[in-house]
């Protein structure tokens, strides 16, 4: 039986066929393009950004920073953030009456939103929409919704930062307010301003009385007096003392902490850092017309082929 898959017989064929085979493929050249044309196949333009992660994102893993920002720009709330926005149900055409309204627009938003990791540690969106302003557009909105994301998981977390020093700074000022209260004490009942002073000086004065033998004068038991309080009052005073400056340099630093807390509770910072803005597109991305022509000419061809080769074959049968 004659081997029609043989080059020399093939090629044969072909230029039998040749007609056939030129009609088929003009035809699917007109036919690939009319079809792909707008009328059956909305065009639809891209819009790119790249964004960076600043260094203020708070570690929340063991992730890289770009890592966890690839995590909250891909989740779930931000695109149900989008799809709001921008109305998306109207551009893909799903009504939001469909039982599985959430999981049909979820697969077309995918099918039509991107993001990824470059290899620059970039994180990089891509959008593509009929309309080229709103991919533009959707672009720069999804970047905010993610500033304010990070933004207000980094609240929670500071709020918390803010409570906790609050409360300590609120003990320690407590605290302080009973050494304080204590010391007074102290300085009223038993004249105790400044115990490294006074000591000093009423141990000089102490001398000298008993050096003029003058201990039975006014003088001389005002300063037995003085004496007799340093020594059963000197030592908690300079205890309460002590602690009441190592209480004051604790307040200082809760105090710096707390301020600190409610700075990075309060401000707002940029977490992606722009490196490509988008920009609306001027020329489309989809359908890519001539790869569609060239493959449907291709597959008309090979389909139309396989034909002669089977009637060629049955007629020398």
């Amino acid at each position: 039986m004659t081997n029609f898959f043989d080059n020399q017989n093939l090629l044969e064929i072909i230029w039998k066929w040749k007609k056939h085979l030129i009609v088929v493929g003009i035809s699917a050249i007109i036919l690939s393009a009319f079809f792909s044309s707008s009328i059956f196949i909305q065009p639809k333009f891209k819009s790119t950004a790249r964004i960076y992660p600043s260094n203020n994102i708070y570690k929340f893993s063991e992730e890289s920073q770009s890592e966890q920002l690839l995590e909250m720009i891909s989740a779930l709330d931000i695109k149900l953030r989008v799809m709001d926005a921008f109305n998306l149900s109207d551009e893909y055409k799903i009504s939001k009456q469909e039982p599985q309204y959430i999981t049909t627009m979820l697969a077309e938003f995918n099918d039509n939103v991107k993001f990824k990791k470059t290899e620059f540690e970039t994180i990089e969106i891509q959008v593509l929409d009929s309309d080229p302003q709103r991919a533009s557009t959707m672009c720069d909105s999804i970047i905010s919704y993610l500033n304010q994301k990070v933004r207000a998981l980094h609240r929670i977390k500071y709020e918390e930062v803010v409570q906790i020093s609050r409360r300590d700074y609120s003990i320690v000022c407590h605290e302080i307010d009973s050494v304080e209260a204590k010391l007074n004490f102290l300085r009223k009942e038993y004249q105790i301003v400044d115990y490294s002073t006074q000591a000093k000086e009423i141990t000089k004065g102490m001398v000298k009385v008993l050096a003029d033998q003058k201990s039975n004068s006014s003088g001389g038991k005002q300063l037995e007096k003085w004496m007799n309080n340093f020594i059963d009052k000197g030592g908690e005073y300079l205890l309460l003392d002590q602690e009441q400056k190592l209480l004051v340099y604790q307040k200082g630093d809760l105090k710096k902490k707390l301020d600190e807390a409610v700075s990075n509770a309060t401000k707002k910072i940029i977490y992606g850092l722009r490196i490509d803005n988008p920009v609306p597109a001027d020329k489309k991305s989809y359908p890519t017309r001539s790869l569609i022509v060239l493959i449907s000419t291709l597959a008309a061809l090979f389909v139309a082929l396989l034909a002669i080769l089977l009637l060629e074959n049955k007629k020398n049968n």
